[in-house]
Formats: structure tokens, sequence, C-alpha cells
């Protein structure tokens, strides 16, 4: 008797499971993703959504959505949606969602964390299901960087800009990859070579159809630029991959703003971009229950400051915070997915973290891809749990910078095995 008195005892006062095994025990509560989906990513202003807004964009990826998942709209009970550079964002959610066959019961919202809008928006929705605000909820991020720019050009209040760190929010982003790669010392070839090889891998992901199960077609209208005439498409690839790019290409391409520097250039910094990305969460029990498949568990996400001048940096400080909370080892983490802003940065966190470039970016980032800004955190969650299936590998990480300073990262756990 005494014995199984000390035994119980015993096992609860035993540590509780840490580590990768605490993070893929299933659990009826857990937060799971049972579709993950996204448009083509075009390009800005010459590309297959430059005749069209973001209030289209979003609509066409909500009907896939309602399809795709064969639920119930009635069903979901909320979408935020991240976006970055439309002031009329909040309208266009709400219309598109319910043009696009949700009813008026089911809430809408957006999230501006700027490059990891769309990342901020999965952890919203994730944390309104765990806390019981909601049970079924999708995460968006969508940007149409051909219709919205809503750069800052005003300066801050005189008071505020007596602080340095606060005037340098308001450096352009470029100037900032300058920064990173005059303070770490990353050269020109450098951030050609990585450039290369994002499109490289992208090209490699692209022809294979490795995209293919991620993206959704949408028909949309063009206009032809030197006739008028319109016509319908269907557009079912991303625009941005340059087959055949060589270092040796990129070298010629000159500085795109001397003034800052001479390293970053339209060639090693991510295309501007349209396009948007689906989450849909729920917990394990209500998956199971409705016959939904679960494609992973997102366990959760945080968020790192870092000098607003080398912005870029963010992700070498969310990474080992997030894996820190999480009691893993950057060795643990099978996959990761780490926004391409610029090359520098990239080329900074791989060396900084001392990661295994072949884990990192396996279809190429947005350098090839392109970089939708409020899109980006959602598509990269996409592109990882696509990737992640193909190649049954278990532990995701998904990671970007983000401007005034910052940087995000979000763990995953892919049971698609």
């Amino acid at each position: 008797m005494a014995s199984r008195r000390l035994a119980a005892v015993a096992s609860q006062l035993a540590s509780p499971p840490a580590g990768i095994s605490a993070i893929t025990t299933k659990h009826p509560d857990d937060i799971v993703i049972t579709l993950a989906i996204r448009t083509p990513l075009t390009r800005a202003k010459k590309g297959g959504f430059k005749d069209v807004g973001l209030d289209f964009i979003v609509y066409s990826l909500l009907k896939h959505v309602i399809e795709k998942s064969k639920l119930d709209p009635k069903l979901v009970n909320d979408i935020c949606m991240g976006n970055v550079n439309d002031a009329k964002a909040p309208y266009i959610v709400r219309a598109a969602m319910l043009a696009a066959g949700f009813p008026h019961t089911t809430g809408a919202s957006i999230v501006n964390r700027f490059c990891s809008s769309g990342l901020k928006a999965v952890e919203d929705i994730a944390n309104a299901i765990r806390f019981g605000s909601i049970e079924i909820g999708l995460a968006l991020g969508a940007e149409s960087l051909t219709t919205s720019d809503q750069r800052l050009t005003k300066p801050f209040h005189e008071t505020i800009l007596q602080n340095q760190e606060a005037r340098d929010c308001m450096q352009e982003m470029l100037q900032t990859s300058e920064n990173v790669a005059s303070d770490f010392n990353i050269s020109r070839l450098r951030h050609d070579e990585y450039a290369a090889e994002s499109h490289r891998r992208a090209e490699v992901a692209q022809k294979a159809g490795w995209f293919d199960d991620e993206i959704v077609p949408i028909t949309t209208i063009l206009k032809d630029a030197k006739t008028g005439v319109v016509n319908e498409v269907t557009i079912i690839l991303d625009e941005g991959v340059r087959y055949g790019t060589t270092v040796e290409a990129l070298s010629r391409i000159k500085p795109a703003r001397p003034e800052f520097g001479s390293t970053a250039t339209g060639g090693n910094a991510s295309q501007v971009t349209d396009g948007a990305a689906a989450v849909l969460l729920m917990k394990r029990s209500k998956a199971i229950e409705l016959g939904q498949p679960i494609l992973g568990k997102f366990c959760g996400a945080v968020v790192a400051g870092v000098p607003p001048r080398i912005m870029g940096t963010g992700p070498a400080v969310a990474i080992p915070k997030l894996l820190e909370q999480f009691q893993l080892s950057l060795g643990d983490v099978d996959l990761f997915e780490i926004n391409e802003a610029f090359a520098s940065m990239a080329v900074y966190c791989l060396d900084k973290l001392n990661l295994d470039h072949d884990k990192v970016n396996v279809r190429g980032g947005a350098i090839a891809l392109g970089h939708p800004l409020g899109a980006t955190g959602a598509r990269q969650v996409c592109t990882v749990l696509s990737e992640a299936k193909r190649t049954q590998k278990r532990i995701l990480v998904t990671s970007m910078c983000i401007g005034t300073g910052q940087g995000m990262a979000g763990l995953l756990v892919n049971e698609q095995i």
C-alpha cells in the first residue's frame, strides 16, 4: 500500500513532457490547421492581379476556402486578415467574406504587424480558439502592392525624433538592408549568390509541381497595356521565378539606392508582389468531430525586438526565443521558412544561427516568389506545411523580419505523416 502511494506521489511530481515530446503529443485541445492554401503570387503593377484590387483577390481566395474545406461557412466564427498597406482593409475583408458566402454572423477584422501580419493573424485566431472565444477561425494574409502604398513620408513629431531609435523607424527598408550588410560585412557577392540559389530552388520546385497543393487557381481579368483589350485569364503559377538566374547576371544589376550602399539590388531583394493566403484553424477535437483533415498543429509564436536600423536581423532573435519557450534546440527543427526581404537579412540569419541552408527555404523564398507584405506570414505557413508533407518532416519553424525593428517566429508540427 505504501509503495503504491509513493508511486502515485512520484507520478504527480514528475516533470511534464518537454521539448519534442511535449509538442508532438496529441491532445483534444491542440490548435490544429485543417486547410492552408494561397493564391499564386503575381508581379505588382505588371502581373496577373494588376487590373483587380485587394477585394477581388481576397474574395477569390475565400471562395476556394469554402469549396476546399467542405465546411459549412456558418461554423466559422471569425476571420482575421493580416494587411499592411491598405487603409480600406477592414471594409474589404468584411465585404469579401460576405460576398464569398460567409454569413453576417461571422466576424471579420484586420491586423497589421508589417511583414509578420499573416502570422500574427494565425496567432490571434489560434489564441481566440485556445481561450474559448471562438471554436473555428480563419486567418488570412493579403496584399495588393499594385493598388496600395502607405509609405511613411511625414516625419514624426519633433519630440519623438529626439530619440535616435525612434528616428531610425523612418529609415527605408532598403536602407536597413544596407545597414545589415555594412555592420556585419556581408558582401555583394554573398547577396547575389543567395539570390541565385533562391531562384534555383524555386525553379526546381515550380517545375516539379511542389507548389500545386498549396496554390489555388484564380480566374481574373487582364488588360493588355498596348491594345487595351481585356481578357479573362486563370493564374496558376507564381510569376516571380526567373529560370536560369545566375550570379553573373545578378552581379551586373546596379545598386538600387547607391546613396545607402552598394549591395542591395532589384535582383537580390524581395519582389513587389500581389497575393493572399488562408489558414483554417480549430481544436483537434472539433476537427475530428467535423471530419476535417489535420495538416498540422500550431504550437505558438513569439515576437522579439531589435534595433530599427537593422530590422532584418529580427528572425535571428525571434527563433531562439521561440525555441527556448518550447524547450527545443535548433537541431530539433526539420524545416525553416524565413522571409527573404533582402538577401542581407537571410544571409545574416543563416550565419548568426549557424543554420543548415538545406533546411531553410527549400522551395526558395521571397526573392524568387515575391513578398506581398501582409500575406507573407500566412504564405510561409502554407509552404512549410506543403514541403513537410512532401518530405515527411515534422518540426517546423516559420519566421520573418519586421519593419521598425522586430522579428516574429512560429512553431508548427506536421501531422501529414
